[in-house]
């Protein structure tokens, strides 16, 4: 199957500097691309996974201490 995709001409330059780079077509870093993102996000079982693992692996990003809001009062 053919599909035809645009891109802008910068992607276009990086795109044909990797795959020299890499040795390989540019055809070929496309389909290696996409099956990339299929196995990522194709599959829903797998999407919620990798999602899981990651939320697991992300530290809290707090600037300041959370107060206790259990201690207020009105």
């Amino acid at each position: 199957m053919v599909i035809g995709v645009r891109v802008d001409p910068a992607v276009e330059q990086r795109l044909d500097a990797l795959a020299q780079h890499l040795g390989k077509s540019r055809s070929a870093c496309i389909h290696e691309a996409i099956d990339h993102y299929l196995l990522r996000h194709g599959d829903g079982d797998e999407a919620r996974r990798q999602s899981e693992h990651l939320a697991q692996l992300e530290q809290p990003h707090w600037s300041e201490q959370v107060p206790n809001w259990s201690v207020w009062t009105a």
